[in-house]
């Protein structure tokens, strides 16, 4: 067995599968193209999954993979276990070999044993493999025929297992294909053995037989009350994580020995400061945060490079908690300064060859990293003023501190110890695992079901919109009511129709569908009004009627595109093109777009970018677009252009989130703007007329969005801009200024000035009232301790601390009370101890949490001062009455 490298690895499974006829297809991006239902792409076979459900048909029944892979949340997360264990990780790469209704068991069999075992290729010892199979269960029978083919080629039967439905049963969701499985093990030997030197056979040993292959025999689709229907062609979906193959074929017995890590964990090692020794178990924990900040780097570096950014919901939570695990363990091994952003070029370079796009994205993901890093150490500070006993007696608040501000678990426990108090771990382990299943409901990953017949059987629609705004003779394949195929829809009724031509545009792309109508065979007459239009499945086009005449199938149309309504939105269109590019001229190349929508109102497009848009850098944007629209350039489109092609020789940028096949579509603005793209555009960017930008905000952490209108959109909004100029002459008078606008900015400003001067007089006027209304000289004694309770109107919470610390100046020794009713009808509550009586004699924090269960509320914090809130107003003035029975029931 001849050492490979992890890089030569992939190429030779790629390679050898290109000499069986199958084509090599690029890895899709770890964010799921139009698939909602997925969190992150975790297996090769998500890129063809339209492809097994029916929905989408390729001009390729063979195709080879290797293939970007996530599994750190909903159903498949592994996060926890990273770094633990030998072969868990966030991120990994998964080999593949796909057959669309071509070759099956028999082929697939003998590929995969080939690959494997022939010494031109991978050439591992027979004896060391082992194989399984379905063993049957309900109305499966046992996979026999499986079992011929391995057999045939060449594995010993004693080295054929069976395994129940658990293990060797596939299916991509509670419906559809589905289909029998075989999985093919290697025996690691008996130093990975789970009790070393203690052998076993297999499979009763998890650790020592690894599974490294596993072949899907998609043959079935079930139904949703559990029927099994044989799909008429059978297919072919396998996996191979090319981390565990790399294990195997390098000799060691954990993936994290493999050259995929080392050159990742020695770069760990020298921005943490911590080198370990190989041999060292002392060592165990620090070797594990080390491939921890080598696994996260890899997947924190590729979901950014693929678009997702940090956030505090779906796909950039999972990122987040990927990246503040990683920095946690850094901080485990000494390192509090950023250094994780650094471990993105250290990915970029293990990985850069077979990933070019990382060496473009680097830069950008260094920058968010760091952003992420320094957010942290920001956050875990403000986690560390949250953390009291309380808290720690508490698993459920605990588990709040560790979701909301990343609070170490190792932290909160050490701080228990040191305090003596015994940390609720296993409150903390519950509230987890209900989030985790909160989590699991949020994302069904895989859960699609099989495309209707009704439009899966159906053959594409010719489009020639781009062309034409309307096609004679369209013929009526099929038509849908209320979801279900139907023969006919009556005048009156609202349902789909599909036709086998059309001039209508369907929603993509961000670009929303074509309305108009649907007419008579003898050109004179509406037969229906057309809505919309959706591509249910892929290539084919349903027109979201409501009939004015009766419309069955087999009947021959009219498709009428509504011109005026076709126009705007391709100025809008091709608006978003030109503000594209504008905006990486302007902001910089790492401006990539992360959403848009096109529709005839507005366009509004949404962009990587790390801070708000100045209004003059909008300016300058605006600018840069309409000079291009002044120049009246063609809009060039070249159709069917290899992808290869597109993105290197024509320099096209791909859009996130979009889906592509091997021949694309290219749109070119001159020298201006080049993308991949599929939408309808204008003839040449005069015809914008205008493009007039009407506003700019943040989508979420990282994301901006910018919304713009164009021709009589534009034209409109100049009118109202217009008038609002008037209604600014008009207010400020007469002035010597050019623009009215800056007058009313000058007067608004002043007048502002002049409200922040007269609510600081008012400030300071009720807190002079307050100070003369309360004095220490009121304080009573409380078993030997001055207490001072009152109830001070008109000030907000910063006032009332200020009081505190002057009142207790004055009283010496003691403890102060203070309550206020806020403005928006809630309780205000503050206890301040002095020093000599903080922690020993009183608790500031546990005296105000007593208080503040008397009017609804809360509250806790430090042992010298601690605040809380209510609801219960009416009840204030007993609570201030009532604290020094609280302070005496606190002493004891």
């Amino acid at each position: 067995m001849q050492y490979r490298s992890g890089s030569q690895i992939r190429e030779d499974f790629l390679r050898f599968f290109e000499t069986k006829q199958h084509r090599r297809i690029h890895s899709s991006s770890l964010v799921p193209a139009n698939d909602p239902t997925l969190l992150f792409t975790n297996a090769g076979m998500n890129q063809f999954k339209d492809v097994f459900l029916g929905a989408e048909k390729r001009d390729y029944s063979r195709a080879t993979t290797s293939q970007k892979c996530v599994r750190a949340g909903g159903k498949h997360n592994d996060l926890e276990n990273v770094g633990f264990t030998r072969r868990h990780h966030t991120f990994f790469e998964m080999l593949g070999n796909f057959s669309f209704g071509d070759y099956f068991k028999k082929d697939a069999i003998a590929y995969a044993w080939e690959l494997l075992t022939s010494p031109e290729w991978y050439g591992i010892p027979k004896d060391k493999l082992y194989v399984t199979i379905f063993a049957g269960e309900g109305s499966v029978p046992r996979d026999d025929e499986a079992e011929q083919f391995w057999i045939a080629a060449g594995v010993p039967k004693e080295r054929i297992f069976e395994m129940g439905a658990k293990d060797n049963f596939w299916q991509m969701g509670e419906t559809g294909p589905c289909g029998p499985c075989s999985e093919i093990y290697f025996d690691l030997g008996l130093e990975a053995a789970d009790q070393p030197g203690v052998d076993v056979p297999f499979p009763q040993d998890e650790q020592r037989y690894v599974e490294i292959w596993n072949l899907v025999f998609m043959q079935f689709d079930r139904a949703s009350d559990g029927t099994l229907t044989p799909l008429p062609k059978p297919s072919i979906d396998t996996g191979m994580g090319l981390e565990r193959i790399a294990c195997v074929l390098q000799g060691k017995i954990s993936n994290f020995e493999t050259d995929l890590f080392t050159p990742l964990i020695n770069r760990a090692e020298q921005l943490t400061h911590h080198k370990v020794e190989k041999d060292s178990d002392i060592d165990d924990r620090s070797r594990a945060s080390l491939r921890i900040i080598a696994d996260h780097a890899r997947a924190a570096t590729f979901l950014i490079s693929d678009g997702v950014l940090p956030a505090n919901e779906g796909r950039g939570y999972v990122l987040r908690k990927i990246m503040r695990r990683g920095i946690r363990h850094g901080r485990l091994l000494g390192q509090e300064q950023p250094f994780m952003h650094q471990m993105v070029y250290a990915v970029r370079d293990e990985m850069g060859t077979a990933y070019p796009e990382l060496h473009e994205t680097a830069d950008r993901v260094a920058k968010v990293v760091l952003a992420e890093e320094q957010q942290f150490a920001r956050t875990l500070q403000l986690g560390l003023s949250q953390m009291n006993e309380e808290t720690l007696k508490s698993g459920a608040l605990a588990f709040r501190l560790y979701e909301t501000f990343g609070m170490p678990l190792d932290f909160m426990t050490d701080a228990a110890r040191d305090a003596g108090i015994e940390f609720d771990l296993v409150g903390f382990e519950k509230a987890k695992e209900e989030e985790q299943a909160r989590a699991r409901a949020s994302w069904k990953g895989g859960s699609q079901k099989t495309a209707a017949p009704v439009f899966r059987d159906l053959p594409k629609t010719e489009f020639q919109g781009y062309r034409l705004l309307r096609v004679d003779g369209a013929k009526v394949l099929a038509v849908v009511k209320d979801g279900v195929g139907a023969s006919v829809l009556n005048p009156g009724d609202a349902g789909e129709v599909v036709l086998d031509t059309t001039s209508f545009y369907a929603d993509s792309g961000g670009q929303v569908g074509d309305i108009g109508w649907l007419y008579s065979a003898d050109h004179n007459s509406v037969v229906a009004d057309v809505a919309g239009c959706t591509k249910p499945v892929q290539g084919v086009f349903a027109h979201k009627v409501v009939a004015r005449q009766p419309i069955a199938v087999g009947d021959f149309v009219d498709t009428v595109v509504n011109g005026e309504v076709r126009a705007a939105s391709t100025r809008n269109h091709t608006g978003t093109h030109l503000l594209h590019a504008a905006l990486r001229e302007v902001l910089g190349t790492h401006v990539k777009q992360a959403g848009s929508l096109v529709n005839p109102q507005r366009l509004r497009f949404d962009f990587s970018h790390f801070s708000q848009v100045a209004d003059e850098e909008l300016e300058h944007i605006e600018s840069i677009v309409n000079d291009q629209v002044l120049k009246n350039t063609p809009v060039q489109v070249f159709e069917d252009v290899p992808i290869d092609e597109a993105i290197n020789d024509l320099k096209a940028m791909a859009l996130f989130g979009e889906k592509y096949g091997d021949l694309v579509r290219v749109i070119k603005i001159g020298d201006f703007s080049t993308e991949l793209c599929g939408g309808i555009h204008t003839a040449a960017t005069g015809e914008i007329g205008l493009l007039k930008l009407v506003g700019e905000g943040s989508v979420s952490s990282g994301v901006r969005r910018v919304e713009a209108v164009s021709g009589t959109g534009a034209l409109s909004e100049f009118r109202k801009d217009f008038d609002v100029a008037r209604v600014a002459s008009q207010i400020v008078g007469a002035t010597t200024a050019a623009d009215p606008g800056i007058a009313l900015r000058e007067k608004i400003a002043a007048q502002e000035e002049e409200l922040k001067k007269l609510k600081r007089e008012l400030d300071q006027a009720r807190m002079k009232s307050a100070a003369s209304a309360v004095s220490g000289d009121a304080a009573v004694d409380v078993d030997g301790i001055k207490l001072l309770a009152q109830r001070v109107p008109g000030l907000d919470r910063n006032q009332m601390r200020e009081l505190v610390d002057n009142l207790r100046n004055q009283i010496g020794s003691g403890v102060v009370v203070l309550g206020t009713a806020t403005e928006d009808g809630k309780v205000a509550l503050i206890v301040g101890a002095t020093k000599d009586l903080a922690g020993s004699k009183v608790h500031a924090g546990k005296l105000v949490g007593a208080l503040a269960a008397k009017v609804g509320g809360k509250g806790g914090g430090r042992p010298d001062l601690a605040e809380a809130g209510g609801s219960d107003v009416a009840a204030l003035d007993g609570v201030i009455s009532s604290a020094t029975e609280t302070l005496k029931a606190l002493l004891g």
